[in-house]
């Protein structure tokens, strides 16, 4: 039950960096440079509900269940299905264009998403106090 609550971005390492390599328009980067994201967690054993809340107004809610294969959304609203797994305390998923693991540490929720490219690879480091 560590993860479940109600969080709030204190910091973000790398914000715009990921969001260019993934493909999220200026625009919208702009406007979540510094919105505090609040990320709402239901967790009921190996169930979840997580739900991010962003600026104008925009939710989005995953629920899964550990080691199952299920419907998931991105920000920008795409569907797909993926995979949530547990192991040493944190999650992990793949979503379309990138690698997304959350743990609870020191009391924080960090959120560590990896996208690669030709480029190279981009790491978005988000840390939220609970309220």
């Amino acid at each position: 039950m560590a993860f479940s609550g109600k969080w709030e971005t204190e910091t973000q390492q790398g914000y715009d960096e990921f969001c260019k390599l993934i493909g999220i328009p200026d625009d919208v980067i702009e406007r979540g440079r510094d919105y505090k994201l609040v990320t709402e967690v239901v967790e009921n054993g190996d169930e979840y509900s997580w739900t991010q809340h962003y600026p104008a107004n925009h939710s989005v809610t995953n629920k899964f269940v550990i080691d199952k294969e299920c419907d998931m959304e991105t920000i920008g609203g795409k569907k797909f299905k993926a995979t949530v797994t547990r192991e040493n305390g944190k999650l992990t998923v793949r979503f379309p264009n990138y690698h997304h693991t959350s743990e609870i540490s020191g009391g924080k929720l960090i959120e560590t998403s990896t996208a690669t490219s030709a480029k190279g690879t981009v790491v978005l480091i988000r840390t939220s106090k609970k309220i």
